[in-house]
């Protein structure tokens, strides 16, 4: 079944001719081009079909040589996901990040006493969010890791109205899957600056802590 049609003039070829995909071709006097789309006989993804004929008149199929190349769904990577995130909660738009987030994903921000899990906890989270802070409150991003097509590492910090808010760098992990095609945050964790700086006060707090589990072994089990 025809989807699309688009015919285009080419400037004329010169010899030597190339092959493309390992495909015969060669020049044309005055050359014309097709590309015709159409779903692939047993599968869901088109494919697009260029014929280039030697002759003006697109009636002439005698000199004519067509070349099927499979269109492939394009995938975005894992940081442009996250980035991607950032802009929903950023933009108050609950809806573009819904499809961002997976189904099962697990979220734990770190002020809080337990994770939200599942999409439909997540997104009553960010809805509360949105509702309650103001646009101009954004996310920024300082660093984002790229390399990876499974993990992604933020550094960000907020700003108000273009200028760095107090006490509000923080850093994120989040782990992505492919779902049906579609990459999608699986779990994340927000770690944020403490508005409360101990300082060497918490290491006498860890040095106390590990001395009493050191003494009383049987403490670790409430741990």
């Amino acid at each position: 079944m025809l989807v699309s049609s688009k015919i285009s003039p080419l400037p004329c070829l010169q010899p030597p001719a190339h092959n493309l995909h390992g495909v015969f071709t060669k020049s044309f006097l005055v050359p014309y081009s097709r590309t015709l789309t159409a779903p692939r006989k047993g599968s869901p993804t088109p494919r697009t079909l260029i014929k280039v004929s030697s002759s003006s008149s697109p009636s002439s199929e005698n000199q004519a040589a067509v070349f099927d190349v499979a269109s492939k769904p394009q995938v975005q990577d894992a940081a442009e996901v996250v980035r991607r995130f950032y802009a929903g909660v950023n933009g108050r738009d609950l809806a573009s990040v819904e499809p961002l987030i997976g189904e099962k994903c697990v979220y734990e921000d770190l002020i809080f006493p337990r994770p939200f899990v599942g999409r439909k906890e997540i997104l009553e989270f960010f809805k509360s969010f949105m509702d309650s802070i103001s646009k101009d409150l954004q996310f920024a991003i300082d660093d984002i890791s790229a390399e990876d097509s499974s993990a992604v590492g933020v550094t960000w910090h907020l700003e108000w109205k273009g200028k760095a808010f107090p006490f509000s760098k923080g850093c994120s992990f989040y782990r992505l899957e492919m779902v049906d095609g579609t990459r999608q945050i699986v779990y994340g964790r927000d770690v944020v600056e403490p508005a409360i700086k101990p300082g060497k006060t918490a290491l006498g707090a860890i040095r106390a802590v590990t001395w009493l589990l050191q003494q009383f072994p049987q403490l670790a089990d409430q741990l």
